[in-house]
């Protein structure tokens, strides 16, 4: 049975052969490497080739894109649209919000260490003007601790940055508590959202988010190319636009008059082919519900945790408490060249993975089966 509300619809629980059969991946291999990225569905190819129709056979007809971009984030991440700028990359995000922020020698910016580049380069680039930042490392089991972070808070620090998921360990942050550190101090909370929006569910109103930066080619089913920027109206006051393009601004010969929500933020002509696939592929995941990509996803990481164990292989993942979790699963045999050896066994036997520095990861999504994990751990 199909979901009542819509026979178009699918579900999860109903119709899972469905959903699985909108990702051509699984016939080929057991895809378990989407903190990677998403690989291609069925939807978003079509959506593509109809753009590129469009494109070639009647230029007229292509579609707005940004609007129904902005209405869709806003729709499965919170905020208003107008809250959302459409750009390429979470680093395109992130390093506007760095170069925007009026900064006095002195400032500082707080984070935990290890984060992705797309996290830290943009703050890194600030020391030539006197902005420090302070990295805090995550403790013993991984965890990055909201206290930890505290310590080092004062009245200088003007953004507290964060990866919501930690793309090398899995561990998912307390946004909300970040939130009320920086309220505290009067900072803004920056958040890359990458391995977690899509995946995982977070809300920018619930978690007190200021700043949201993604790219749409990992768990939100876009292609590399895609992203965006999430400001709300305390952190625009904050952020002066500092790439202005034709969509930033009312078009005129003869002033600059910036638009008043997060469009400011955006510049010029983007790869729209791109951006129509993505649409389609948030359509999919807003169909599907955020909240039962997440169950499902917690059941196959389940699976994975109960095996890994169950070999006595180590878990570097935090997975005690059910808040820190997320799709993401690392580990390791025990050392560089025996992960090496069963990441090549893997490869040979079809199962696609991440290997990364002396760890390996392993990430699941909505349309893998309980088989293809099974399969996963039976390689071990």
């Amino acid at each position: 049975m199909r979901d009542h509300k819509s026979p178009n619809k699918l579900s999860l629980r109903d119709d899972f052969d469905a959903v699985r059969d909108l990702y051509p991946i699984t016939r080929n291999c057991t895809y378990l490497l989407n903190a990677g990225q998403s690989p291609l569905n069925n939807r978003s190819r079509a959506a593509l080739d109809q753009y590129l129709d469009w494109a070639g056979c009647d230029i007229n007809a292509r579609p707005e894109v940004r609007a129904p971009l902005r209405d869709l984030l806003a729709g499965l991440l919170g905020g208003a649209p107008q809250d959302y700028a459409i750009t390429t990359s979470t680093g395109a995000g992130i390093s506007t919000v760095a170069a925007g922020i009026e900064w006095q020698a002195g400032d500082n910016v707080v984070q935990p260490a290890g984060e992705h580049w797309n996290s830290t380069f943009p703050w890194f680039n600030l020391a030539d003007r006197g902005v420090e930042t302070r990295t805090i490392q995550p403790d013993a089991d991984n965890r990055v601790c909201v206290e930890d972070m505290a310590a080092v808070v004062d009245g200088r620090t003007r953004v507290i940055s964060v990866t919501a998921v930690r793309f090398d360990t899995g561990f998912r942050a307390d946004l909300r508590a970040l939130s009320n550190l920086a309220r505290a101090h009067d900072a803004l909370l920056v958040v890359d959202g990458t391995q977690c929006a899509g995946a995982t569910v977070m809300n920018v109103d619930d978690d007190g988010i200021d700043v949201l930066a993604c790219g749409g080619f990992k768990w939100l089913m876009g292609l590399a190319g895609t992203g965006f920027l999430y400001v709300n109206e305390r952190a625009r006051a904050r952020i002066r636009p500092v790439s202005p393009g034709m969509f930033s601004a009312r078009q005129s010969f003869s002033t600059l008059e910036f638009h008043g929500d997060a469009r400011r933020y955006e510049t010029g002509t983007i790869a729209y082919t791109l951006m129509h696939g993505w649409a389609a592929g948030l359509g999919l995941l807003s169909e599907l519900g955020i909240e039962n990509i997440q169950a499902r996803n917690q059941m196959l990481t389940d699976r994975i945790i109960t095996g890994l164990s169950d070999l006595n292989h180590r878990i570097l993942t935090p997975f005690d408490n059910l808040e820190e979790r997320s799709a993401i699963v690392v580990f390791s045999t025990g050392n560089q060249i025996k992960n090496a050896a069963v990441f090549d066994r893997l490869t040979d036997a079809g199962v696609q993975i991440s290997q990364r520095y002396e760890t390996l990861r392993v990430s699941p999504n909505f349309f893998n089966s309980e088989a293809e994990i099974d399969r996963f751990l039976s390689c071990l």
